[in-house]
């Protein structure tokens, strides 16, 4: 896989969350962004994965981080960080956007219901 396959520059990300938490009353730890298509889903350390499932439902290989200040693609079909250029802004969810979110859904004992010390 060359570091552009699977990569679309033109595609916006379809929210500030994670659109499938969003429309079923779920809470994200980071978000992670489809290169391809631009489906913003929750990480791996979220209780929904939304993002590595979006990845097995449509076969999209490559995320970008979603988080302000990092920059990062990851290809699951290679399974390891890969290049790529500059996606369609904006390139991650609001500074001002608060990790766990979104703030309304978080419970108090999130760190417990994710199994580790955030």
């Amino acid at each position: 896989m060359t570091d552009t396959d699977g990569i679309n520059p033109e595609a916006a990300p379809t929210t500030t969350g994670c659109v499938d938490c969003e429309a079923n009353g779920g809470w994200w730890l980071h978000l992670r962004r489809c290169a391809e298509c631009g489906h913003v889903g929750c990480c791996d350390d979220s209780l929904a994965k939304h993002a590595t499932a979006h990845y097995a439902e449509t076969g999209h290989p490559i995320i970008q981080s979603f988080e302000p200040g990092e920059d990062w693609f990851w290809s699951y079909a290679d399974d390891t960080y890969v290049r790529g250029p500059a996606l369609a802004e904006p390139t991650s969810h609001p500074v001002e956007q608060p990790v766990p979110g979104p703030a309304s859904l978080v419970p108090p004992n999130w760190r417990e219901l994710l199994g580790a010390e955030r």
